[in-house]
């Protein structure tokens, strides 16, 4: 069975740091993309960073870039989100979802016409201010 488990939320203060994990099994992981998502309380899903082993590529949104960092342990089978200078605005539940057509599109897997090919459940991450 493929399954991706995300694990490492909780509560942090601003400006703390936290680090998320993704351990995926059930498929051959080098040939994936890894994406993290998040959703807040009343917002939609929206794209935060993604990783692709196949061309070592990292692409990350706007909001979160120079306080996160994406990286993969391809002999774990597991992606990591570390998240420094957090803000209450990060405060969110985090996913990862895995496609094998890559990165590039990965801010659309949040469309129903784009759904990657996995999600994982959620890991809540609450920041306090």
């Amino acid at each position: 069975d493929v399954q991706l488990q995300a694990s490492g939320g909780g509560l942090v203060q601003a400006g703390g740091s936290l680090r998320l994990s993704c351990a995926a099994s059930g498929f051959t992981f080098d040939d994936y993309a890894i994406g993290w998502f998040r959703q807040a309380p009343g917002k939609e899903r929206e794209g935060v960073s993604c990783i692709s082993s196949s061309d070592v590529t990292t692409y990350y949104a706007d909001s979160v870039k120079g306080r996160f960092t994406i990286s993969s342990d391809n002999a774990k089978n597991t992606v990591y989100l570390q998240m420094n200078s957090l803000k209450p605005e990060d405060t969110a539940v985090y996913y990862c979802a895995a496609d094998s057509t890559g990165c590039r599109n990965y801010l659309y897997w949040v469309l129903p016409a784009q759904d990657p090919d996995y999600w994982g459940q959620g890991t809540l991450v609450t920041v306090s201010s």
